[in-house]
């Protein structure tokens, strides 16, 4: 039994109870028409016609009429059965649904549903049962009667499921649910009723008369209401068509999708485990600590009367005076430091003696590294210093810019309005709407005012005129060269006119830009009609949709006209390789900028930002803090010069102070850094801005604290009878430069270990600031030692400092020991090491480290945009606004590399969204995060180019047409009879396109514009999401675009980019390629830069790990293999390190590229503090340990004091008056904290530390300083 029967049966079971008498009348009755036919031209939309009035029985259909039947109403094909419609009534059904066909039938049921409503109205035999003709007009042309208006009586319960089976088919291209296209409203508003009111009422647009709707479960005024069989979204239809997809019919989706639930904090006694842990450990270890303290001196008193009273006593095995007792290692390490001190002696002697040589063969050698300068390139692209050329981000943004191009750039504006009062329109139905001030038509109209003159600025390059129009986005070009402009007055097409569309009486006024604003907003942005008087479209100027949440901001959920904020978004194209358009665009932007920033209105406030800005204000930012840095670097070198100096006298003041050799000091630490950069800009490889403000900072760091050392070390020293200057300066750099060597070496093998680190910025700053300190040694040991000669030389001779020429008489002056140097050992080194002190010295070190390492894991990970900006610049208001109004992210592109094929049922299912699509697929699994969106942050449901085609290219539809004679493509509004469908009308034709057919017309519908018989078109939506290849004939990459959540903070953009990935993965699985050289990824264009949080802890503990292990292995070989002074070294650097984290996390510190270069950085300058201690505890020739830690705190810890802390301190403070916020951040904080630390840890806590476990004495070397001392001068000094 057919529908058609089935349709009989119920109407006449409303109207009749029993007999057969009944049943034969109400066959005869229902055998009755309403209209048949076409007559005149409606007064509605006089290009449509009014049916005729005809109330005679149905009517046979010709062949070609019955074709149609089966074609638009296959469930309503009555056979040999007579309709009440013609064939023309017929094309005129398949012209008027053209619309709905493209966007309902991914849902078989739907459209099934849909077009039984229609098919019902136009053709059905018995319609005068449920259709009822109330108003008639005279058409003389035709000697007949035009029905005008009628009701059509429609079954509840029908509507409800027609409803039910279309509410969540999806519009791929537009992101939207079909019915907000189709119902007049939002999709979340829309109701079986509503909806079929709005398509049968006359203000559409697309109705010639009017129909009333009315709904009703029984029936009406003897009228039955249409209630014909319906199919459900999730069943089968008769001809063979499968269920509707999930992301089409919710119902065949199952569950909702839920993320998985966040893991627990990790909690000890409801407090945070790390806390609780350290607290617990921290005071574990005061309990051993003093407990191991008590014991130490109860055993003390009972046995012997010395804490080290075992060293001192010829007796005991440990004894000094106990030469049998010599270890291998211990033997070895004397000879090795012998060696040094030899090599280091004889070098030092030769620099002195031939100053002159050394010094020009030094500025030589200089001046050629130097020269490598001019070859200089610095990077100041953020993907160049934040992305590594080999990373996963960087090589799929290649592949994206490669295939479809680079990501647009973008311009700009966020408006928003000082005004207050709030408007409120209203509707001649409903409730007032209220309207925000921004969106009041004055301020729109000023806001089109600057919206129009940024399309008219002009630009020069190089004496070239460029206009917006050079360089916008075209994506109908060249059908339609009009600029991609995202903005609200898109919808008003730009026009000033169109914005002030008016039409009402003195009661209502019934169309302005009102209803034309919430019609687009509300129902449907791709409109090419808003049904009003106008009939004014939606679609943009460009030929393109323009969503509300893209270009307004500041309301909640749907509420556009609460819209508090105005977004415009000029999209401007990128170009890869193409110098010339590229800087016709920045050239332009620059134009923009400035415009902008001279823009004043006291009605609007504009937040604005380009492409170029954020480079350009970090250009402004480093030229602006050049002053801030020269000061900061003239405060040290200002101390160094006059720190140097010993004045025993103030008439000598000139005498004995040494500004010239600090100033060439200073300049040897300058031109290590120089000759660094020259030799790597000989090889190519370009500076970055962290590079030229970091590693001065270091360098001088540690070539000032190898300066005081030398200085000081002399100053400190007494020249032997008959020992010449050249030897005393031989002898003293013997003493201080394996120190060096130690140091230095240290960090010149930590930082090119460090460069091994993905990250370009880390790894280009480790190769650069391991080279300058080496050259820094090298010139330290070398020319300064040549200076040092000729100065103590011109000292010698009373000459006075820098005017040599000028000499005093002669008067001799007796050695003092300096301020600094008598403070250190007099005053703070016993005070420090006392008994009662240094218990207090542990206890506050480890619990510094205790705490630090609780807060470890709490260090924020990224780089807020903000930061990298300065105080003033105008970008700032941007982020502010951004954050504050905008209701979307940035998009996120699915790319299924080339080589997928998609000519295949099996390949296509994996991809597509629509009906027999794998549950698993692409667009499936997309739709499925966007439903979870907090947690994969993915907002939107994917644009399928795909799913589209397969709408456009079905037979029923009018888009897919080509010149029968020429094969060419015919678009839908093309009137030619040459012109024929793509597919043809059988079960064959109406399947999806495989094989050739599928690369045959996708070339056609990617070129297709779209426009109101066609609205599927893909050549705005996807013409650059398809790579056509081999002429056209093969597909390759492709993507699928989507939008990110808003991403607030680094965090936010850090786990959206790990869900994309996640989800690309799985997409990957299930299409099957995880064995293949193609695959799925997604991209979006802030990847690039957040791609280094995702390993940042583990870069930052490898680093670090790897720094340690360098300065370990080092310091192990170059203190004569003592590896206990060795790990003790890296056990203060390593809690410096630890401690820094604590301080980042007190001081709202973030970990990064720049955090993680300082860090790194304070690994070496930790060095400096720590392994001269080390080394002067190393080599003393003192009972105790006790004595043997004062004595090196004594001798070194004054220059480490003098050279390090005291020489940056100055120049750190400056940094705080930067305006630059990475500045007071990143480089004052963190720099501050880099100096303090190392210094407290290398001048109380090492101390401490060696009192307690310092390494026993080296015998070896003890015996050797007395071998060297005995018989001279300095004999005196063993028994101090």
């Amino acid at each position: 039994q057919n529908q058609g029967s089935r349709g009989l049966s119920l109407y006449c079971l409303g109207r009749c109870f029993s007999g057969l008498t009944c049943m034969i009348s109400c066959s005869a009755w229902a055998q009755h028409c309403i209209w048949y036919g076409e007559c005149g031209n409606s007064t509605i939309l006089p290009e449509k016609k009014y049916n005729c009035n005809y109330t005679g029985p149905p009517q046979p259909l010709p062949k070609e009429g019955q074709d149609l039947l089966k074609e638009l109403c296959p469930g309503l094909a009555y056979g040999s059965q007579s309709v009440c419609c013609d064939t023309q009534q017929l094309n005129t059904l398949k012209g008027n649904i053209q619309l709905p066909l493209q966007y309902l039938s991914r849902c078989p049921a739907c459209f099934f549903n849909f077009m039984t409503l229609f098919c019902e109205l136009t053709c059905s035999p018995y319609q005068s049962l449920f259709l009822n003709a109330t108003e008639f007009s005279p058409d003389p042309a035709h000697n007949s009667t035009n029905v005008v208006k009628l009701s059509y009586y429609i079954n509840q319960t029908f509507a409800d499921a027609m409803y039910e089976a279309c509410m969540d088919v999806q519009a791929p291209s537009s992101n939207v649910k079909a019915l907000g296209l189709l119902c007049g409203r939002d999709s979340s508003t829309c109701t079986p009723t509503n909806w079929i009111q709005y398509m049968f009422n006359t203000d559409n647009g697309q109705v010639p008369f009017a129909i009333d709707p009315v709904f009703s479960g029984a029936p009406v005024s003897w009228m039955t209401p249409m209630s014909n069989e319906t199919f459900g979204c999730t069943e089968s239809l008769d001809d063979g068509s499968g269920p509707c997809s999930c992301q089409d019919c919710s119902q065949a989706c199952g569950p909702a999708p839920a993320p998985p639930p966040l893991p627990p904090p990790w909690t000890l006694l409801g407090l945070d485990a790390m806390n609780v842990i350290m607290a617990f450990s921290y005071a574990g270890f005061l309990v051993v600590f003093v407990g191991a303290l008590l014991g130490a001196w109860c055993y003390r008193k009972r046995t012997i009367t010395s804490e080290y009273g075992p060293i001192q006593d010829s007796n005991q095995p440990l004894s000094l005076n106990n030469e049998s007792i010599k270890s291998c290692s211990d033997l070895l390490g004397e000879r090795f430091e012998s060696a040094l001190r030899e090599l280091f002696s004889r070098w030092g002697s030769f620099c002195a003696r031939r100053p002159l040589l050394v010094i020009l063969v030094s500025v030589v050698l200089v001046t050629a590294c130097s020269t490598g300068l001019a070859y200089m390139r610095v990077t100041t692209d953020p993907v160049d210093l934040w992305s590594a050329p080999g990373s996963r981000a960087r090589q799929e943004k290649d592949y994206f810019d490669q295939h479809f191009g680079p990501f647009f750039r973008t311009e700009q504006l966020i408006i928003t309005t000082p005004w207050t009062n709030w408007t409120s329109f209203e509707p001649t139905s409903g409730p007032p709407i209220p309207f925000s001030p921004i969106l009041t038509l004055d301020l729109l109209f000023q806001v089109l005012d600057l919206q129009t003159a940024i399309e008219d600025l002009e630009a020069d390059y190089n004496g070239e005129k460029v206009t917006l129009e050079d360089i916008c986005m075209s994506p109908l070009a060249p059908y339609n060269n009009n600029c991609t402009i995202l903005s609200v007055l898109n919808y008003f097409q730009n026009s000033r006119e169109v914005l002030n569309h008016t039409f009402g009486d003195e009661f209502y006024t019934y169309f302005d830009y009102h209803t034309h604003f919430l019609y687009c907003v509300r129902y449907s942005p791709v409109a090419l009609d808003d049904t009003g008087h106008f009939h004014d479209p939606c679609m943009g100027t460009f030929g393109g949709p323009v969503f509300p949440w893209l270009v307004l901001g500041g309301y909640e959920g749907t509420a556009y006209s609460n819209a508090t904020a105005l977004v415009i978004t000029f999209p401007v194209n990128n170009y890869l390789k193409d110098t010339d358009k590229l800087g016709k665009a920045r050239a332009w932007e620059k134009e923009f900028v400035e415009f902008l920033k001279n823009y004043s209105n006291p009605n609007i406030t504009v937040a604005f930002n380009s492409e170029r800005s954020i480079e350009d204000e970090i250009d402004r930012e480093s030229n602006s803090d050049i002053s801030t840095i020269v000061v900061s670097y003239a405060i040290m070198f200002i101390y160094v010069s006059v720190a140097l100096g010993r004045i025993y006298s103030f008439p000598r003041i000139l005498v004995d102070s040494k500004i010239s050799l600090g100033i060439a000091g200073i300049l040897i630490v300058l031109s290590s850094v120089a000759c660094s950069l020259g030799i790597f800009s000989y090889a190519g490889i370009p500076l970055t801005l962290i590079v030229i403000e970091v590693i001065p900072f270091l360098v001088l760091a540690v070539g000032v604290d190898n300066i005081f050392i030398i200085v000081q070390t002399f100053q400190r020293d007494e020249r032997m009878q008959h020992e010449e200057l050249h030897q005393q300066i031989g002898r003293i750099l013997g003493d201080v430069a394996p120190g060096m060597f130690l140091s230095s070496l240290s960090e010149t093998v930590a930082f090119f270990l460090g460069a091994m680190s993905n990250m370009p910025a880390v790894r280009t700053f480790s190769l650069f600031a391991g080279l300058a300190v080496l050259i820094d040694f090298l010139l330290q040991i070398s020319c300064f030692v040549s200076l040092l000669g000729l100065d103590v030389q011109r000292q010698e001779r009373n000459r006075l400092d820098i005017l040599c020429c000028v000499k005093l008489s002669d008067a001799s002056e007796e050695k003092t020991d300096g301020v600094l140097f008598y403070f250190f050992k007099k005053m703070y080194a016993p005070f420090v090491l006392k008994d009662w002190v240094r218990p207090l010295v542990v206890a506050v070190f480890v619990g510094m480290l205790s705490f630090s390492v609780a807060v470890v894991d709490k260090v924020d990970v990224g780089l807020d945009q903000q930061l990298s900006m300065p105080d003033d610049s105008y970008v700032l208001d941007y982020f502010g606004n951004l954050s504050a109004y905008l209701h979307t992210g940035p998009p996120v592109y699915f790319v299924v590399e080339d080589g997928y094929d998609y000519r295949t049922s099996d390949g296509q299912n994996r991809v597509c969204g629509g009906v027999g699509c794998n549950n698993d697929s692409l667009v499936q699994q997309i739709y499925t995060a966007s439903l979870m969106s907090d947690y994969s942050k993915i907002s939107t449901t994917p644009s399928s180019w795909l799913d589209d085609y397969f709408d456009w290219v079905k037979p029923q539809s009018s888009c897919c047409r080509y010149y029968n004679a020429t094969g060419t493509f015919c678009n839908a509004s093309v009137v030619d009879d040459s012109c024929v469908h793509c597919r043809p009308m059988t079960p064959d034709g109406k399947r999806r396109p495989n094989g050739t057919d599928f690369t045959r017309f996708l070339p056609m519908f990617l070129s297709d514009n779209p426009n109101i018989k066609c609205g599927k078109g893909g050549h705005a939506a996807y013409s650059a999401a398809v790579q056509l290849k081999d002429n056209g004939t093969a597909v390759g990459a492709t993507h699928f675009m989507s939008y990110h959540t808003i991403l607030n903070t680094s965090a936010d953009s850090i786990s959206a980019m790990k869900m994309a990935r996640q989800l690309a993965h799985n997409i990957s699985l299930s299409m099957g390629l995880a064995n293949r050289t193609y695959h799925v990824f997604p991209y979006s264009v802030f990847y690039v830069f957040y791609e280094q949080y995702l390993t940042i802890a583990h870069d930052t503990a490898l680093n670090l790990g790897v720094s340690l292990a360098a300065i370990f292995v080092v310091s192990t070989v170059l203190l004569g293999f003592e590896l206990w002074s060795a790990a003790l070294v890296s056990l203060t650097i390593a809690m410096i390190l630890v401690n820094m984290f604590g301080v980042m996390w007190l001081w709202s510190i973030s970990l990064n590229a720049v955090s993680l270069v300082n860090l790194v950085m304070s690994c070496g300058i930790s060095v400096e503090f720590c392994s001269h201690i080390v080394r002067g505890f190393s080599v003393s020739t003192k009972a105790t340990r006790v004595e043997r830690a004062q004595e090196a705190l004594s001798h070194m810890g004054s220059s480490v004091f003098s050279g390090i802390t005291l020489t940056k301190f100055g120049g750190i403070l400056i940094l705080a008056l930067s305006k630059s916020q990475i500045f007071q951040v990143f480089y004052f904080r963190m720099y501050l904290a880099i100096v303090l630390l190392g210094a407290l840890h290398g001048l109380v806590f090492l101390p401490v530390l060696l009192s307690y476990a310092g390494p026993s004495v080296n015998q070896a070397k003890v015996k050797a300083a007395q071998r060297r001392l005995v018989g001279t001068e300095r004999e005196h000094l063993l028994n101090q």
